[in-house]
């Protein structure tokens, strides 16, 4: 098992959602041969539920026969049919029999009863031939389960398709499963020279539109936000998703402020009820009882052990990993994003960078803390990426701690 990332050039999408749910008859067929294309049909399909399906993985499958689209489905959110019964679901509604089908599946197939049945069994009455999964349950009490009853049954089972990036797609879930804490990722919109705001605190905009929507994405795939106190009592964000359609008002959103000693403003928008989302307010164990007692009139309060005087971070991401919180964003000021980046405690970047310079010794850093004191101490990046979004740029990337746990979800892949 090997966990390759190739990237062959795609061809028009023969299975796109749209043209599926209008058009009647079955397109134009690709080479049945051509695993790789299929498996990224699934893969296209399985990004639609990022931040949706949790506690549950995002999962996407394409039942395929004779190079032609059959069905394909995704799983949408926990309790809900999973992404292999949502494609048969669909292959049945267009009026096709999947009988000697191969069924391509990013995330090895159930073979547990939980909200909803397991799929293997569906799939064996299916009629189906052939399984083809990018990458195996990471849940070592189900790993290869499914895969063994279907080869049992005699349905022709292949893995390891674009195993990395079906890895990659659910590499916050991956990683609770294997650590029990959530996936840190930190973001940050700042100029070229790494300032997120003037030395008068002007911060709006620092980045285009374009750049402000992919962000509000990356908190679309998050179970929740972080940000420090400061930026609630300089901005009273709201700190909330904005979006449009049912899904949106469906979504469960959390935000954590670390408030070491209690001081965030009672009249806070983020403290207002009726406010999108819960807030929990993370003090320290030397916060005042009192202003505790009054918070808890308004939102959730934990207190936590403190570490050099704030906040032990270590253990609110224990906490919060107990809580089925698998993905975390950190958007908070060079302060907090230093607790999460520096320590090695977090696992990816999303910087976004507009085309500008502020300059200044007091205008504030994107990233702050004591720093490194050597050049061997800066946090190495790993398989960085940069996309242009408008006159932006969005550099995403692991940390050290992230490209481990990748290469450790990989190996798992062949145990």
């Amino acid at each position: 098992m090997t966990c390759s990332h190739s990237n062959p050039k795609r061809s028009r999408k023969p299975c796109s959602p749209r043209k599926a749910e209008t058009t009647p008859s079955s397109p134009a067929p690709v080479a049945a041969s051509n695993d790789e294309y299929w498996m990224r049909e699934a893969l296209s399909l399985a990004r639609q539920g990022l931040g949706r399906t949790s506690p549950n993985p995002a999962v996407g499958a394409v039942l395929v026969r004779q190079g032609r689209c059959l069905g394909r489905g995704w799983h949408r959110r926990a309790g809900t049919a999973h992404a292999e019964i949502a494609a048969l679901q669909n292959a049945q509604d267009r009026g096709h029999s999947v009988s000697g089908a191969d069924l391509y599946v990013t995330l090895e197939p159930c073979s547990t009863h939980g909200r909803t049945p397991p799929c293997v069994e569906a799939i064996l009455h299916s009629g189906v031939r052939r399984v083809i999964v990018g990458a195996i349950d990471p849940n070592p009490s189900h790993r290869g389960a499914g895969l063994r009853f279907l080869a049992r049954k005699g349905i022709e089972v292949q893995t390891g398709i674009l195993t990395l990036p079906c890895l990659e797609l659910n590499e916050a879930f991956n990683h609770h499963i294997a650590r029990r804490r959530p996936w840190v990722v930190v973001k940050a919109a700042m100029t070229l020279d790494g300032k997120i705001a003037t030395r008068e605190g002007d911060s709006k905009w620092i980045t285009s539109a374009a750049a402000r929507a992919d962000g509000m994405r990356l908190r679309w795939a998050s179970d929740a936000l972080v940000a420090g106190v400061e930026t609630v009592r300089r901005d009273d964000p709201e700190l909330s998703l904005r979006g449009k359609g049912p899904d949106w008002k469906r979504r469960t959103w959390r935000r954590f402020i670390l408030d070491t000693h209690a001081r965030i403003p009672l009249e806070a928008r983020i403290l207002v009820p009726g406010t999108p989302g819960s807030t929990t307010i993370v003090v320290g164990e030397t916060a005042d009882p009192r202003r505790i007692a009054r918070l808890e009139k308004r939102a959730q309060v934990w207190v936590l052990p403190e570490k050099e005087g704030r906040v032990d971070v270590d253990r609110f991401l224990q906490r919060a990993g107990a809580q089925q919180i698998m993905q975390i964003l950190v958007e908070g000021g060079g302060e907090v994003q230093a607790a999460f980046l520096l320590p090695g405690l977090a696992h990816r970047v999303a910087f976004y960078y507009a085309t500008a310079i502020l300059g200044g010794n007091l205008s504030r850093r994107a990233v702050a803390g004591d720093g490194a004191t050597r050049r061997s101490e800066a946090v190495a990046l790993h398989r960085v990426q940069w996309r242009r979004l408008g006159p932006d740029w969005r550099m995403t990337a692991l940390t050290r701690a992230g490209f481990r746990a990748h290469q450790a979800a990989c190996q798992r892949q062949s145990n």
